[in-house]
């Protein structure tokens, strides 16, 4: 049966079987490759998109789950260029292999819509759900702070 949601404003229809992860349906199938596959467990937060504006780990997310919903990935966070966090990322050279950076970055932007102004404990702790094995985190929470404050 067809499930229909919304993806990054774009109004989609995909036929896949019951249970499939939304992480593969918008990977394989509308082949937004930004949101990556990292555990498979909603254990390291890389598959890190927001379903009606909440963050949500994609892995785990059964697809009939976002019937009738939004989600926004990675390609969709900023219709007119680089978003806020984006741009402190770059300017707080947070990337190394870049591979949990969407999650990352997804999963402050969700923090950020619901708190625009977090503490450093708040951010620590909201993070704490995503793994960067390059070990980043000190310029990840800069990074977040420096969105707050340049906005």
């Amino acid at each position: 049966m067809a499930i229909d949601f919304r993806v990054n404003g774009q109004a989609v229809s995909v036929d896949v079987p019951d249970g499939t992860r939304l992480l593969w349906v918008l990977r394989e199938r509308l082949k937004l490759t930004g949101t990556k596959y990292g555990c498979g467990a909603a254990q390291c937060g890389a598959c890190t998109v927001h379903v009606d504006g909440g963050a949500a780990f994609s892995c785990q997310t059964p697809i009939e789950a976002v019937r009738g919903r939004s989600v926004t990935t990675i390609e969709g966070l900023s219709a007119k260029g680089p978003h806020p966090l984006q741009r402190a990322w770059l300017a707080e050279r947070v990337p190394q292999c870049g591979y949990c950076q969407s999650g990352q970055i997804m999963n402050a932007a969700a923090l950020l819509a619901r708190n625009p102004r977090p503490t450093r404990a708040e951010i620590v702790d909201v993070m704490s759900a995503n793994i960067c094995r390059c070990g980043t985190y000190q310029r990840i929470v800069r990074a977040i702070e420096r969105a707050v404050r340049e906005g």
